[in-house]
């Protein structure tokens, strides 16, 4: 294998990888305030009908799918961090640059470039499984504030519908770009 392909690192690297870390963080902390945010009572509900009230298997499942996701995110973004802490233990003047120079001529400890991106692919996908956890949280949130799905509420479609349109759109050009970049 050639010597260049194993050796050089580029900030590009280190960019992505604070991106992921710092979207998780972001999605992490909308996490613990959609589980701080207390059930609504039937009071204070925008459902008329009481039939559509959202039974406690939604409750349960909203809890559930916040948990599935705070994980996924934690391990993203834990990946993400030892790969830049790996990368940064190799670069010995601190620019996210590591040369062929700075590991010196005999004994070449290299930044394995198969390892970075199968590492970095890796994260990505645990990002990509917390925001479609995140995003069953939300459809549970929805049918729990304006009725569940059953009822037909024009409402609760109009809320739900952008969002399982949207955010799998998004996920889906994020992973064909992560994997084209996989590739490169």
């Amino acid at each position: 294998m050639p010597r260049n392909s194993l050796v050089i690192t580029t900030k590009i690297h280190i960019m992505a990888l604070d991106g992921i870390v710092n979207v998780n963080s972001l999605f992490t902390l909308g996490l613990f305030l959609g589980l701080a945010y207390p059930a609504p009572d039937p009071a204070t509900t925008l459902i008329g009908d009481p039939s559509c009230f959202a039974s406690s298997a939604v409750a349960e499942d909203l809890v559930t799918f916040h948990v599935y996701s705070f994980s996924a995110f934690l391990f993203s973004s834990l990946v993400a961090l030892a790969i830049k802490q790996a990368i940064k233990i190799e670069d010995k003047d601190d620019d996210f640059v590591v040369t062929e120079a700075e590991l010196g001529g005999g004994g070449l400890v290299h930044v394995n470039m198969v390892a970075l991106r199968v590492g970095t692919l890796v994260s990505g996908f645990g990002s990509v499984l917390g925001c479609g956890f995140l995003m069953m949280a939300l459809v549970q949130l929805v049918q729990m504030k304006l009725g569940v799905l059953s009822c037909g509420s024009f409402y609760t479609f109009a809320a739900i519908g952008p969002l399982v349109t949207l955010v799998p759109l998004a996920l889906l050009i994020y992973v064909f770009l992560m994997l084209y970049s996989f590739i490169r």
